[in-house]
C-alpha cells in the first residue's frame, strides 16, 4: 500500500499579499538568503517584472512599479537589503500611513431632505445686507427647497407655509419670506406655457399648409401643361385631315 505525504494549504505560511501567490513569496523570500547584494538586487528586479506581468491591465496607472517595490518589502516582512529606484525603502510607518480624516458636512436638525447646499445658501444670505437683492435671494432659496422637499417626497403635498417656515427653523429666526410672496417661480420657469406650446403648434400646422398649398400650385401648373398639350394634340389632327 502506497502512501502520499500531502500537505495542506492550512499548514503552510500564511499568504501576505494573496493576490501575487505562492510562488512569489517563496521568490522573495529566497531572495532573503541570497548573500551577494548585487545578484539579490537582480533577482528582486526580475520577481518585480513578474509581478508586473502578472496584472498586466495596471500597466498603464501611474508610479505602479512603485507600488510593486513597497509589496515586496511588505511580503519580506521589511527585512531584505535591496533598494528601490526612488531610494526610499519602505517602512511599516510609511507603507501603512493612515488618511486623514474627512470631514462631513453638519446637517442641521431634522432638515436634511433639503440638501447641504441649501444651508450654504442660507449662510450666505445672512452675511447680505437688507435689501431687494436679499428679499429676492431668499425667493429664490424658498423655491429651491420646496423643489428639493417634492423630490424628496413627492406623494406628500407641501405648502409655501411649511417651507416658510421651515426656513426660519434653520435661520434661527433671521430669515424670512413674506407671507404674500409665491415659492413655485422655479417649478414655472421649468414648464412651458400652453399658450407657448398652442403658439408652436400653430406655426408648425401653419408652415405644414403653406408646404402643401405650394404643392398645389405646382398641381395646378401641371394640370395647365396638360392642357396646353392637349391643344397641340388637337391641332396636330386638324393639319393630318
Amino acid at each position: 500500500m502506497t502512501t502520499h505525504n500531502m500537505e495542506y494549504n492550512s499548514e503552510k505560511s500564511k499568504l501576505i499579499i494573496p493576490e501575487y501567490g505562492r510562488n512569489v513569496q517563496m521568490l522573495i523570500r529566497h531572495a532573503k538568503t541570497i548573500e551577494d547584494g548585487e545578484i539579490r538586487q537582480a533577482f528582486i528586479e526580475k520577481v518585480i517584472d513578474l509581478m508586473h506581468q502578472m496584472h498586466p491591465q495596471n500597466r498603464n496607472i501611474d508610479d505602479y512599479r512603485s507600488k510593486l517595490w513597497k509589496h515586496i518589502f511588505r511580503i519580506a516582512e521589511y527585512d531584505i537589503d535591496v533598494l528601490p529606484p526612488s531610494g526610499e525603502i519602505p517602512t511599516p510607518e510609511t507603507d501603512f500611513k493612515k488618511p486623514e480624516p474627512v470631514g462631513y458636512p453638519a446637517y442641521n436638525g431634522g432638515y436634511r431632505h433639503y440638501g447641504n447646499n441649501v444651508q450654504i445658501l442660507i449662510e450666505k444670505a445672512l452675511q447680505m445686507e437688507d435689501g431687494p437683492k436679499k428679499n429676492g435671494f431668499l425667493l429664490v432659496i424658498g423655491s429651491y427647497m420646496k423643489m428639493a422637499y417634492k423630490t424628496w417626497n413627492k406623494e406628500h403635498y407641501v405648502s409655501d407655509e411649511i417651507i416658510k417656515q421651515d426656513l426660519i427653523n434653520m435661520s434661527d429666526g433671521k430669515l424670512s419670506i413674506p407671507d404674500n410672496e409665491s415659492l413655485d417661480g422655479l417649478s414655472k420657469a421649468k414648464r412651458p406655457n400652453r399658450n407657448d406650446r398652442n403658439d408652436r403648434n400653430d406655426r408648425d400646422r401653419g408652415g405644414r399648409n403653406d408646404r402643401n398649398d405650394r404643392r398645389g400650385g405646382r398641381n395646378d401648373r401641371n394640370d395647365r401643361r396638360g392642357g396646353r398639350n392637349d391643344r397641340n394634340d388637337r391641332r396636330g389632327g386638324r393639319g393630318r385631315r
